[in-house]
């Protein structure tokens, strides 16, 4: 229940934590450093899925599945690639097992020693493109564009619910082309299509930019990135695209015959969101009464809540419900009439305030005597008595004001927490005391980045599309600089 939540300011993370196990969203699992998500988080992340899967399909990309397997030596055909990487690897040894000697369980067999060992993939750039190299010959078969729904595995030893797991659901595109400037064009669309499912759908606002060279994918010649602000002023990584220019075509030999019959690389991205998303919605919106979820991809939009003295009232509020559940239903609108008789109305109200539904409807026989219902908004706490033959109206606009409401409210939370600064120590003032985004020079050398980080624990986040360009000295070497890039401390 809501009423043992932690609050966000006695400890966030706690707070967090708490948030995502008791409103059902997941929790963690026997295997250390996974999870389980669980019906109401799973439903979540299905709507998040159908949108995107939508997005990318009108975008002209289509689903295929590759495996889960990785052979070690594809591994290391990309030294970059596999040098990011090498350390959250999960590797396959053995393929049996077979009874222990004192027949109490189960041990290796060690004749079953692999040839080759396998890597659980952390990501598939290197096994597909080892398919690839089948698929493309001519420029006729380009561009291919692909996406993968899929799960992953990154060695974690550090572990958060959504936000950082050692298995984690995800989507990752793999396309390729016939020029870099076609690739180009694609990964910087990719970016766009994230920000607009992250702006118009999770009512998160987020920055659209490219990474510096020390946080760029590993294999890629450039990445470009959404950054969205948490409450506790800490920044989340959205969402990736990279351009990978000839690196993994080189590494595959996967080359093409051009319209001038000539043998050419192809030119490559890949791009990526995962569960990390739900991370980011927990964060970016919710209260201490629980979740507050954007209504577009809530797992539910609508609740009904009867309140009744016996059973002749609670007969007369059935009808009135199903007819309600009936036409928002008919409206694409997802709702749930809760007439369970095991639990009191108010216990229902803070279990659903706590699940983050973004609007309720309670019906009681006063309300029903005056043709009316009541309208309670998740966000604000406001209640409102309608007409109820308004009711479908009111519910439509009342979710699309919600979801305005969240995406304004972020963003002034975001621009009040975004601080310039032009010395060092106001630089360490505000990353130590204020947090937020701090807009500041850099000499755009990962030497002056490192000691940064090590100094502050605050990274570069983004470098923003179309960022002013203006004469300035890095706020840590005094070299000079040309613009002003984002940094924080970040998840």
């Amino acid at each position: 229940m809501s009423e043992q939540l932690i609050t966000k300011e006695e400890n966030y993370s706690q707070w967090y934590n708490d948030l995502v196990i008791k409103s059902g969203l997941a929790e963690n699992s026997a295997v250390r450093g996974c999870m389980v998500i669980k019906p109401y988080g799973y439903t979540l992340w299905e709507n998040m899925r159908d949108v995107l899967d939508r997005m990318f399909k009108k975008s002209g990309h289509v689903n295929a599945y590759f495996p889960l397997f990785i052979p070690k030596s594809y591994l290391s055909q990309e030294a970059s690639h596999v040098e990011g990487f090498a350390k959250e690897c999960a590797v396959v040894t053995h393929y049996r097992l077979k009874q222990s000697d004192d027949n109490k369980g189960v041990v290796v067999d060690p004749d079953s020693k692999l040839e080759e060992e396998l890597i659980i993939r952390p990501t598939s750039e290197t096994i597909i493109w080892s398919t690839y190299k089948n698929w493309i010959q001519s420029y006729r078969d380009l561009p291919l564009l692909i996406n993968q729904w899929a799960n992953v595995v990154r060695w974690e030893m550090r572990t958060r619910l959504f936000l950082r797991t050692a298995e984690f659901l995800w989507q990752e595109g793999h396309t390729a082309h016939q020029s870099e400037a076609e690739a180009i064009e694609e990964a910087e669309k990719m970016i766009h299509i994230y920000a607009d499912f992250a702006e118009n759908y999770m009512a998160v606002p987020v920055v659209i930019g490219t990474k510096s060279l020390s946080e760029r994918f590993a294999g890629a010649v450039d990445t470009y990135c959404i950054e969205a602000l948490m409450q506790d002023g800490k920044a989340l990584q959205a969402g990736t695209s990279h351009f990978l220019g000839q690196n993994f075509a080189k590494a595959f030999d996967v080359q093409f015959l051009n319209k001038e019959n000539k043998l050419e690389y192809v030119w490559a991205t890949s791009w990526g969101v995962s569960t990390r998303l739900i991370g980011a919605l927990v964060m970016a919106h919710s209260d201490n009464k629980g979740l507050i979820l954007p209504p577009k991809i809530a797992p539910l939009q609508v609740v009904i809540i009867p309140i009744y003295r016996n059973e002749e009232q609670l007969s007369q509020v059935n009808k009135v419900a199903e007819n309600i559940v009936e036409a928002l239903q008919a409206h694409n609108i997802s709702v749930k009439y809760d007439n369970r008789d095991e639990y009191r109305s108010g216990w229902k109200f803070n279990e659903y305030e706590l699940q983050g539904v973004p609007v309720r409807i309670t019906i009681g026989p006063r309300d029903l005597e005056n043709n009316k219902v009541e309208l309670f908004r998740r966000d604000t706490f406001e209640k409102t008595l309608i007409d109820k033959d308004n009711i479908i109206d009111k519910v439509k606009s009342l979710l699309e004001d919600i979801h305005n409401n969240l995406f304004n409210r972020a963003l002034k939370f975001r621009e009040d927490n975004t601080t310039k600064v032009d010395t060092w120590d106001e630089f360490v003032d505000v990353i130590e005391n204020k947090g937020g985004f701090v807009s500041a020079h850099w000499d755009k050398t990962a030497e002056t980045e490192a000691i940064i980080k090590e100094k502050t624990k605050a990274t570069i986040r983004c470098i923003p599309f179309n960022n002013p360009q203006e004469d300035g000295v890095c706020i840590y070497s005094g070299k000079p600089s040309n613009e002003r890039v984002l940094f924080a401390k970040a998840y």
